[in-house]
């Protein structure tokens, strides 16, 4: 979608066309993306959905959350109340530092610097 930022909207069916994916997974996905407000939908002939916001504006983490709710390296790190031994576990520190990195790192990564590889250029112009 984010090849498309700007040209209007794009249907599903060709959102699945161009990622190689069944249409019934598009939908679903457009669906999570749709209710977590990253794209909006757009009713009519030449319908279809496009972002909310600039694709420089939305990370990696955004669209991982969206689609399989947040992010967790163990249930530990869910709540308090996942395991009784929290206080005194030597792992759990490591993994909140790790926890703490990879959200970090998937945040540092949007839209736009994914877009700007080759395979999404080529794909935007090919249409």
């Amino acid at each position: 979608m984010a090849a498309h930022y700007g040209s209007g909207a794009v249907s599903t069916r060709q959102l699945a066309a161009d990622e190689d994916i069944s249409y019934q997974l598009a939908c679903k996905l457009m669906q999570k993306l749709h209710e977590s407000r990253l794209v909006e939908s757009c009713m009519g002939p030449s319908g279809g959905f496009r972002l909310s916001r600039e694709p420089k504006k939305i990370n990696l983490r955004d669209v991982i959350t969206a689609i399989q709710g947040p992010i967790r390296l163990n249930k530990c790190l869910v709540s308090s109340k996942a395991c009784s031994r929290q206080k005194s576990c030597p792992v759990r520190k490591r993994l909140e530092n790790l926890q703490t990195y990879v959200q970090e790192y998937l945040e540092d990564i949007n839209f736009a610097e994914i877009c700007s590889a080759t395979s999404c250029r080529k794909r935007k112009h090919s249409k």
